[in-house]
């Protein structure tokens, strides 16, 4: 016949197992956890599983008679490993708030009662006043059993105390994670005076503590990203700022000599170089994608720059019928400036650019291509710094793609994908 009770304590107690594990590799390998974070929940789980594991071989252990001695032994270590999970939000709490563990006032109360368990759990082991093993392995409470579980129910009012008085100098998800882990397990061990439901204290203190985990990675995730997407756009920054002298040179010189052979295509020239100017600028300044018609003007302003200077070798065309889209900004002129820097380097022959948009069903894409000299995927040079970073702020930005393939004929094609879903 199957014993229902058994089979609880050995499920709750394997999945308990299984829950502290998972939160020791997600602690010990997300990428958004700082490390101070990192150590911290790695030791709060670690101590959890410990407390899980002392408490599964509990269950096991009440089912065979006459080894009370080891019984005893497994409650002692119940109570020790439960309390020392007490003082630790107290830790995390100090922490985030920037406050001294040595000087904290929150921090001495709490160790106070920590000890003051520890001396009465010894105690304890002496008198069967609190609590007893009978010869059938059963735990039976003592008349002053409540008196131990006192110092808990304390540093979890303590902290809670606590973190209400600190609401205000940490974030609110930070604020509502750690309430979902005090509050109920506060609740939970005020029952616990009365009752010794030690298994539905370490499962709810388990669950408890995955729900205020996940909040607070969620928290890291988002900083994380932020701090990735500042990160891009930092770099794009840097791009745009080290924009190559020879370009502005040349292009003043050139401005400079048509003044006299054609001022009025030198007035255009100088249009187009300060509309260039003044999209790079912007570019810096935004954090958010960008309609693709502003990338398309700063890519033709760029370009006829370029044409000035190399008229009769440089060779662009346009078909670019959807435009209805958002791209992170420089994302098309680095592209086609690739393109040309690749090409006119490289050889001395013209050089013929296409862009090209089109609209798919999940996707707007961009395709340009030039029938340069081709692209080499190992070369570890300039072009491929900055298409690796307009790669990487497509991803971070708006989900997007970017894929470099040799064209057909001759030359490069790189293709830009845009999720429709984008706004």
């Amino acid at each position: 016949m199957i014993n229902w009770i058994d089979v609880a304590g050995y499920s709750v107690g394997g999945a308990m197992l299984l829950m502290m594990t998972l939160g020791i590799v997600f602690s010990a390998f997300m990428p958004a956890l700082d490390r101070w974070n990192r150590r911290y929940f790695i030791t709060f789980f670690s101590m959890l599983l410990l407390s899980v594991a002392v408490l599964f071989a509990d269950v096991v252990i009440y089912r065979f008679p006459n080894v009370t001695a080891v019984e005893r032994i497994l409650v002692f270590f119940e109570f020790l490993t439960v309390s020392v999970l007490m003082p630790m939000p107290t830790v995390l709490l100090l922490h985030w708030c920037g406050e001294s563990i040595k000087t904290s006032v929150l921090f001495r109360c709490v160790e106070a009662l920590w000890c003051a368990f520890f001396v009465l759990l010894i105690a304890v082991q002496f008198t069967d006043a609190f609590y007893y093993i009978t010869p059938d392995n059963e735990f039976l409470r003592g008349p002053w059993f409540a008196l131990l579980p006192l110092p808990m129910v304390a540093m979890m009012i303590l902290n809670t105390v606590g973190i209400i008085r600190r609401r205000k100098k940490i974030s609110k998800k930070y604020y509502i994670a750690i309430l979902v882990y005090l509050l109920p397990m506060t609740a939970a061990l005020f029952v616990y005076l009365f009752n010794y439901i030690a298994i539905f204290i370490v499962f709810g203190m388990a669950l408890c503590a995955l729900m205020m985990f996940s909040l607070i990675l969620s928290d890291n995730m988002e900083q994380y990203m932020r701090q990735q997407r500042e990160i891009a756009n930092q770099r794009a920054g840097i791009m745009v700022l080290q924009m190559r002298p020879h370009f502005i040179y040349n292009t003043m010189t050139g401005i400079y000599y048509l003044c006299d052979q054609d001022p009025q295509k030198a007035k255009q020239v100088t249009l187009d170089f300060t509309t260039y100017l003044r999209k790079n600028f912007t570019a810096i300044a935004s954090e958010d994608t960008i309609p693709f018609r502003d990338e398309l003007e700063h890519t033709r302003a760029y370009l006829a720059v370029e044409q000035t200077q190399f008229e009769d070798v440089l060779f662009v065309s346009f078909d670019t019928p959807h435009t209805m889209f958002r791209v992170p900004p420089l994302t098309l002129q680095p592209i086609v400036e690739n393109a040309v820097k690749h090409g006119m380097k490289s050889s001395s022959e013209p050089i013929h650019i296409s862009v090209v948009t089109r609209q798919t069903e999940h996707s707007s894409e961009i395709i340009v291509e030039d029938d340069g000299p081709g692209f080499d995927p190992v070369d570890d040079n300039e072009p491929h710094i900055a298409l690796n970073n307009i790669r990487h702020r497509l991803d971070l930005m708006c989900g997007g793609k970017l894929i470099i393939s040799a064209r057909e004929g001759g030359g490069t094609s790189v293709k830009v994908s845009i999720p429709t879903a984008n706004p």
